[in-house]
């Protein structure tokens, strides 16, 4: 840690900042195809445990102080839960996602209409494959960008453009970890958490000297999606399975909040995965 880390985890100065979330759901949650390596359609799944499972994280949230809007999920796009790949959102303009895969292609046009319905003055869908805030976080000054099973590197410069802001971009290995947002989690403007073993050699070494004072996670709270965490600068809400990298959190002066999301999980998605940032 940096003196200035140190200093903060020991008097406790970590502080919280008050977001904006969409959510949306799981009104029609099911596993009925497989486009990642959790997904099992011969796995049984219950519609009803995943509500009760997100609501947990919803009313965490709100209980949190942060604003959260719905938007209202689609009959036959069971994914659709997932709202942080809808689209990124920086600077009060919005990038609506380019899925890569058929079966949730339609989720584009419902966040379409939802931002231009809540008059947000600058919306499009992206031209090339962009799978929203699965691949694409916003560290506060800059954007980090994954590839390697879904977002397109040419997406990468899409989002430069668009945004008008630096993108560093960092390839994917590891098909557990298809998203970016599964393998990293920003904590706070310039401070992130990573597993080095989902990326690169190349994209270890960019993330190593870039953020010299990471958190690091081990393998076994990456595979419970300890990383697909949500953090206001002060709370981290992430899977309550996650205990090694919950510790590391506590010692830099964080706050860990544990959520239970085992059944979303079985499509691949946790925390994080659920929630959108409205930055305007």
């Amino acid at each position: 840690m940096t003196d200035t880390q140190s200093e903060r985890a020991v008097h406790g100065q970590r502080k919280k900042s008050t977001r904006r979330y969409l959510m949306c759901r799981p009104m029609y949650f099911d596993v009925t195809y497989s486009i990642n390596a959790w997904m099992n359609p011969d796995r049984p799944t219950s519609t009803q445990t995943g509500l009760a499972q997100w609501k947990g994280v919803f009313d965490t949230l709100v209980d949190l102080g942060h604003d959260v809007r719905l938007i209202e999920p689609v009959p036959g796009l069971p994914d659709m839960v997932f709202s942080a790949n809808g689209a990124l959102v920086v600077d009060g303009k919005a990038l609506v996602a380019r899925f890569r895969h058929p079966q949730r292609r339609d989720e584009s046009s419902a966040y379409l209409d939802w931002f231009r319905l809540d008059k947000w003055s600058t919306v499009r869908q992206a031209e090339y494959i962009n799978e929203g805030e699965g691949d694409f976080l916003f560290t506060g000054a800059e954007i980090l960008a994954g590839t390697g099973f879904r977002s397109e590197p040419r997406a990468h410069d899409e989002v430069r453009e668009f945004f008008g802001r630096p993108v560093i971009s960092l390839t994917l290995v590891d098909p557990r970890f298809y998203h970016l947002d599964t393998a990293l989690a920003v904590l706070d403007d310039g401070e992130i958490m990573y597993y080095p073993g989902a990326f690169s050699p190349q994209s270890r070494g960019v993330l190593a000297e870039r953020f010299p004072d990471a958190v690091l996670a081990e393998e076994a709270d990456a595979a419970v999606f300890g990383l697909n965490a949500l953090s206001d600068g002060r709370n981290v809400v992430l899977p309550r399975a996650a205990t090694g990298i919950a510790a590391r959190l506590r010692e830099r002066g964080y706050q860990p909040i544990g959520a239970d999301l085992a059944e979303l999980l079985k499509a691949g998605g946790s925390v994080k995965c659920c929630t959108l940032e409205l930055r305007e």
